[in-house]
């Protein structure tokens, strides 16, 4: 039997992959295996597929969207072998999917979806945006570890009966002001033991990592100055609430603006289209669905208000 194109399809952990292959002459997953998780072992098993289905035979693999990134396609395009990465909440799924479901199981429907094509594929980012939206995500993370230890700053004050009071102001007091950031420094001339050892460890966190938050903005500051980013950056600024952080964690989350046909289909990809479960007459719309990338999508709301909104990043 002559074999035209062979859909390997591909169930990835971090520890092991599932591929079987399905072929529409034969209409059936076969060559079903597990192996460790390295490309190479995918790469031999496509080597031994061809003796199974000819030299000439072209295969398409691939995977859904998960832990692995863009690590395996990458792997795996550039020794030549077509890949796709598949959207999860794209694909078609048998009914039962969710009551009896195995990697090997997995592996089978992820190659009727290729051959099927009911899916849609994720798009794939330059290796200049997958970098600097890994560096934005690495300064998010310091973000949020600064957070954690404010909150343990304050925490601890509370048990130790240390409450902040400015005398000059007749509102609430804030925290995090400069005022109240000399006050916690104020504090450890007022602790004894390991108390003032504790204040201080914590007062030492805040400094390095508002430091370092500082440094890595300024680094972000500095990328979005490049040729690829400056013009796009600044017209994304023209928005309320959107400064460079923010247009450059959605200019290299979503990349190529210009794939998107419309403004819906924009919506549809950041997650910002209302659920719906409606039967026959009635109508009920639910919240968001949250499916489609969500870093800083929240600021452009005001963007997608208007139809073809996104355009403004064309060149």
């Amino acid at each position: 039997m002559e074999y035209n194109t062979v859909y390997v399809g591909m169930d990835v952990h971090k520890d092991s992959y599932s591929v079987c292959c399905y072929t529409y002459e034969d209409d059936k997953c076969k060559y079903k295996r597990t192996f460790s998780s390295n490309y190479k072992s995918i790469l031999k098993y496509l080597d031994s597929m061809r003796e199974q289905y000819g030299d000439n035979v072209k295969f398409i693999t691939g995977y859904e969207a998960g832990c692995l990134g863009y690590s395996l396609y990458n792997d795996l395009t550039a020794h030549g072998v077509e890949c796709v990465i598949m959207a999860p909440t794209t694909m078609a799924k048998t009914a039962n999917a969710g009551k009896h479901k195995t990697d090997r199981l997995d592996s089978e429907m992820i190659a009727k979806c290729l051959a099927d094509r009911n899916y849609h594929p994720v798009h794939i980012p330059t290796e200049e945006d997958d970098q600097v939206k890994e560096y934005i995500r690495m300064r998010d993370d310091h973000k949020i570890a600064l957070k954690k230890v404010k909150q343990q700053l304050l925490a601890f004050c509370l048990r130790r009966g240390l409450r902040y009071s400015d005398p000059d102001s007749q509102s609430k007091p804030r925290n995090w002001t400069q005022r109240h950031i000399k006050w916690l420094r104020e504090q450890v001339s007022v602790l004894k033991g390991e108390y003032r050892d504790v204040l201080e460890e914590y007062l030492g966190t805040f400094d390095y990592l508002t430091d370092k938050i500082e440094r890595l903005d300024q680094k972000i500051e500095e990328l979005s100055q490049r040729d690829t980013y400056h013009e796009k950056a600044k017209r994304l600024e023209c928005f309320l609430g959107v400064r460079t952080l923010t247009a450059m964690g959605v200019i290299s989350e979503i990349g190529d603006f210009n794939r998107f046909e419309s403004a819906d289909k924009f919506s549809s990809c950041l997650g910002m289209v209302p659920g719906e479960s409606s039967s026959g007459g009635s109508r009920n719309m639910l919240s968001i669905t949250k499916a489609g990338k969500e870093s800083r999508v929240n600021n452009l709301s005001n963007i997608l208000s208007f139809h073809h909104s996104f355009r403004i990043m064309e060149v």
